[in-house]
């Protein structure tokens, strides 16, 4: 699947976006919690760098904890990101973001970011040294001891683990508000449009696009977190 065809999906689920994952929800609440104690030590005027924002869920727990800190929301998709911009009217924190329709290379260029959240973007990009260029990206952005959190799904395909932890994860799918159909079509998708790798895999690419080895500090069935900074030219 490429670019385009993410975009138009994504615009497509926008409005029910949020409303169809909400069974779920404890998921995204436990990682954003984890988010805030990673960062907790930036200064009180940070700048963060949101990469693949979606409805901005990550930032809206972020800016509740931090009053101060400045938001850069990158998406693609415009209705995505028109639900965020709504969220963040309704919550009062829109004059702390600044809302970016497109992909990072084409965010003018700025003030360099404290930290750079990427969930669950990474996985889409199926080519290594892609993948590779994307964190390159990230890093030019990043003050010199930057943070990164990174989130994808992740596992050893041809593990015999990751069969029973696929069906377990599947099943866990049927709480949220999405049909059978639906649910299998996100099965074939995970063995054809997203690069679902080891956690030792993922760990080096977001090495080799500049940082120090990343720490692995979340993971909830096929999602995994990681936490790194930007390595010293």
């Amino acid at each position: 699947m490429n670019n385009e065809e993410l975009q138009a999906v994504f615009n497509q689920q926008a409005a029910s976006y949020d409303s169809q994952w909400a069974k779920l929800a404890s998921l995204r609440d436990a990682l954003n919690l984890l988010i805030g104690a990673v960062l907790s030590n930036l200064p009180t005027d940070a700048r963060i760098l949101s990469i693949g924002t979606g409805t901005g869920t990550e930032i809206l727990s972020l800016a509740e904890k931090f009053p101060e800190w400045h938001f850069t929301a990158v998406e693609p998709s415009g209705s995505m990101l028109d639900v965020f911009r709504r969220k963040a009217e309704e919550q009062g924190i829109a004059s702390r973001c600044t809302f970016h329709e497109g992909y990072l290379n084409s965010l003018p260029e700025s003030e360099a970011f404290h930290a750079a959240t990427s969930l669950l973007v990474s996985q889409f990009i199926l080519e290594q040294d892609d993948r590779i260029e994307f964190f390159q990206s990230i890093k030019q952005r990043l003050r010199p001891d930057g943070y990164l959190i990174n989130s994808d799904l992740s596992s050893d395909i041809d593990s015999y683990n990751y069969q029973n932890l696929l069906e377990i994860w599947m099943r866990m799918m049927s709480g949220a508000d999405i049909g059978h159909e639906k649910r299998e079509q996100m099965r074939a998708a995970y063995a054809r449009d997203v690069a679902i790798l080891p956690q030792e895999k993922v760990g080096g690419i977001i090495a080799a696009g500049g940082f120090e080895q990343p720490t692995l500090f979340y993971q909830c069935g096929l999602i995994h977190a990681w936490v790194t900074k930007a390595k010293a030219d």
